[in-house]
């Protein structure tokens, strides 16, 4: 995502003064995001989570191995940005479950909040986008593969 932009700190300062701490002192922590590879997707996503439907994401376990990034953990804070880089909100990370991709659940599903919420349209997605992901790297997608179930809430925006 190349520079942050400037409504990042701006967000995340104006969280910090809310939770009754101030940048300089909190010891508090966050990354920041968008959602997808499509910009039209990141900023209706993003859309998605500040309205509450969107309160679940799942990427595949492959790339934290890979980029050696640390899986996400509960408690863990975020700054969900659009395209663009600019803030929406910020969420807090409230559970993660590490699962073969074929037994994600039906529950999981309607908390990710996307399309028609059903199991069908979540798989076919899934599988078109994590299928494109790893034949960029020379790689095959299997159904078997481990995905991180990342559940969340908006806690600032």
């Amino acid at each position: 995502m190349g520079k942050q932009h400037e409504s990042v700190n701006q967000m995340w300062n104006s969280y910090l003064l809310s939770i009754g701490c101030d940048s300089g002192s909190a010891d508090k922590k966050y990354t920041s995001w968008y959602f997808s590879n499509v910009e039209q997707n990141a900023n209706d996503l993003a859309r998605l989570v500040k309205q509450g439907t969107k309160r679940a994401t799942t990427s595949l376990y492959y790339w934290y191995q890979v980029e050696e990034e640390p899986v996400p953990k509960v408690g863990d804070l975020s700054i969900v940005t659009d395209w663009q880089g600019v803030a929406q909100c910020i969420v807090e990370t409230k559970k993660v479950t590490i699962i073969p991709f074929i037994d994600v659940t039906e529950d999981f599903v309607i908390a990710e909040g996307e399309g028609d919420k059903s199991l069908a349209y979540w798989r076919a997605v899934h599988l078109e986008f994590f299928t494109r992901e790893l034949e960029e790297q020379g790689k095959e997608f299997r159904d078997d593969m481990p995905v991180v179930c990342e559940e969340f809430e908006v806690v600032y925006q």
